[in-house]
């Protein structure tokens, strides 16, 4: 059975920020949209203030990590962060939630790249390789209503995440014997999506397939239902 849809208009409806500074934003604000959120852009830090949880959608993480900055949007989120505010990330969403990266990007000045933090995980970008490597799979994927099915998961020059700290829950992993993409894995399963707390995050893209669960269990866990 499908999640019915909430009332946007009703109080119970939370009021959910996509970070929109580069990416995926228009998708991810139909997808709380249909899912009856309240779905707005975040850009300024009074913005930030105003929503009941984020999302940190897929792009390109080092442009999103100096925009943030560049807009005074780093810092109090890491602050709301660390107050346990909900937030979910995908792809670069994810490597901006981990507290580590396994091969940082440089800028000019050699300084490594930045992450807003809170997940205690090491990430690797774009572990799957390249644009013309994106692939999609079926997911087991915890925490979400299974009678559905797998979801069907989209990676784009996707992470995975090589490490998690001991408050981290893995949600669902790649498995190289039934991924139609294997030449990256090593024969290794690799961990796609995460949960510590009030953070989710995920390697791939359910913003763009249609797939529902991975939002709606986002959104139970700012009402405190999940």
């Amino acid at each position: 059975m499908p999640t019915p849809a909430l009332d946007p208009t009703a109080e119970t409806a939370p009021r959910v920020g996509v970070l929109a500074l580069q990416g995926d934003v228009r998708e991810h604000l139909a997808a709380l949209e249909s899912l009856g959120a309240q779905a707005v852009k975040v850009r300024r830090p009074e913005e930030l203030e105003a929503v009941d949880g984020l999302v940190v959608p897929g792009g390109e993480s080092t442009t999103i990590d100096k925009l943030a900055r560049a807009f005074g949007l780093a810092e109090p989120l890491r602050k709301k962060i660390g107050e346990g505010f909900p937030v979910f990330g995908s792809c670069a969403g994810m490597i901006l939630l981990a507290d580590e990266i396994a091969d940082p990007a440089e800028d000019l000045t050699g300084a490594p790249q930045e992450t807003f933090g809170g997940l205690d995980i090491t990430v690797r970008r774009n572990a799957f390789g390249r644009q013309r490597e994106s692939f999609e799979t079926d997911l087991d994927f915890k925490d979400i209503d299974q009678s559905g099915g797998p979801v069907h998961a989209v990676f784009i020059r996707g992470p995975w995440v090589e490490r998690v700290g001991s408050s981290v829950e893995v949600l669902a992993e790649v498995d190289p014997e039934h991924a139609s993409h294997t030449a990256t894995l090593g024969g290794r399963s690799r961990i796609v999506a995460v949960r510590s707390g009030n953070l989710l995050a995920t390697s791939f893209h359910p913003e763009v397939t249609g797939e529902r669960r991975v939002h709606e269990l986002f959104i139970r866990m700012i009402k405190g239902e999940a």
